[in-house]
């Protein structure tokens, strides 16, 4: 008998309870488990990752997937934890700004090594930058999944209202500023730059700092946080606030405000699109732009999001996983990412193609600046150590949030967090 047919299986046919185990059956089933932030949530990212364990499960009714949710700011704690009992899932969705301390720190089991001769054909598909971008030493141990490059969104019946040009959006920092106090004046509630939010991701912390010509860490791996091109660029963020172009909220709030149709416009990561579409609708014209530059220099926006990684002990799970990983990330996989949840399609080929996104993309041009974006992206920077990800929440919640919503001097805050960061990620 089938070990489906000997478990109870949800209506999903994907959460199994009650098994008498995990491990692969003599009748060449397995079940696997997956940690993902998405999943459970009730929002389209969770719907989005249930319509793909629903596709995976009918392309591969051998592979049993047992999903658990976790919220994303707790996932390497979840991790560590699972890994110190002995359970590690066998496959965990990471985000990025984690991603360096789960390295150190978790059995990974580099994706390359597991995929033997498949790897190649899988990933020759795939966005050369971001495969680049996402390489540690040269290796791609996690692949690349639910991805975002910060887009500006604006309500153009807003812009509008305020005596700006729907059709001109801000390219600059100059002008998104210019454009706040306009909105703010006319009762929008100016602009907002989603730099302060409860996930404690700095990729647009990154984002704003990279594109000013500054980076968190220097190449040779020294913490340069507290270096001028990164305190101009969160100066500059509360000035924002200051002169009143942007409110001093944080960014869940303005979220609401936007759908609400009450802020003229909000930079966030492409994962907000398809609730921002659904808000709209009937609403107000929503409309999406490029991540600003700094006068003349390049906009260098860094990626948000997460990979996949995997953790199975054993070859049989291993080589689920690897299915798992395969079909998520397949052309079918970011077909139903993009649709449904709103990250980049990291497959470009898949774009014009009537079979998968060509009839999206012609209806909905919305995730183009991003796309467009792309093969300008900056790599995410990692501080170095074990202690990576625990740096990173002392940057977002001890400078950068003081900083923007409380008036914080740029240069002290960050001088501060700058040494306690180094003495964090030293030895």
């Amino acid at each position: 008998m089938k070990l489906l047919a000997r478990c109870a299986v949800a209506v999903s046919l994907l959460i199994v309870a009650g098994c008498a185990g995990d491990t692969a059956a003599d009748d060449g089933t397995v079940t696997i488990s997956f940690l993902s932030y998405n999943y459970g949530t009730p929002d389209i990212g969770g719907q989005g990752t249930q319509e793909l364990l629903d596709a995976f499960h009918a392309a591969h009714p051998e592979i049993t997937v047992k999903p658990e949710g976790v919220a994303v700011k707790d996932v390497l704690t979840k991790l560590r934890t699972d890994t110190a009992a002995g359970s590690p899932p066998d496959v965990a969705q990471i985000g990025w700004s984690k991603m360096a301390e789960a390295y150190a720190n978790l059995p990974i089991v580099p994706l390359p090594d597991i995929a033997g001769p498949e790897w190649q054909p899988h990933v020759a598909g795939m966005s050369p930058e971001i495969m680049k971008a996402t390489a540690v030493d040269g290796v791609n141990k996690a692949m690349p999944y639910t991805m975002s490059v910060p887009v500006t969104y604006y309500n153009a019946d807003l812009f509008t209202a305020a005596g700006l040009d729907p059709a001109r959006p801000p390219k600059t920092m100059a002008e998104l500023k210019e454009a706040g106090l306009k909105l703010s004046a006319a009762g929008g509630n100016g602009i907002y730059i989603g730099v302060v939010e409860t996930g404690k991701s700095d990729f647009l912390t990154q984002s704003l700092i990279g594109s000013n010509g500054g980076s968190l860490v220097g190449p040779d791996g020294s913490v340069t946080v507290d270096q001028p091109a990164a305190v101009e660029a969160l100066a500059g963020v509360q000035d924002l606030v200051k002169s009143g172009a942007m409110p001093g909220i944080k960014a869940d709030e303005a979220l609401s405000l936007f759908s609400a149709g009450k802020l003229g416009a909000l930079i966030t990561s492409t994962a907000f699109l398809a609730a921002a579409e659904k808000a709209a609708q009937g609403s107000f014209d929503l409309r999406t732009t490029g991540f600003p530059a700094y006068g003349d220099k390049p906009a260098r926006p860094t990626y948000s999001g997460a990979g996949l990684a995997v953790l199975a002990k054993d070859e049989a799970k291993q080589k689920a996983a690897w299915e798992l990983v395969k079909f998520l990330t397949s052309e079918q996989g970011f077909t139903i990412i993009t649709k449904k949840i709103g990250y980049l399609p990291l497959r470009p080929a898949i774009v014009t193609d009537p079979k998968y996104l060509a009839d999206y993309f012609a209806s909905d041009d919305r995730l183009k600046p991003s796309l467009d974006q792309l093969p300008t992206v900056a790599p995410y920077t990692a501080f170095p150590g074990k202690r990576a990800n625990e740096a990173v929440v002392a940057l977002q919640d001890e400078a950068v949030e003081p900083i923007v919503l409380r008036g914080a001097d740029p240069a002290k805050t960050l001088g501060e967090v700058a040494g306690k960061i180094r003495t964090m990620t030293s030895g």
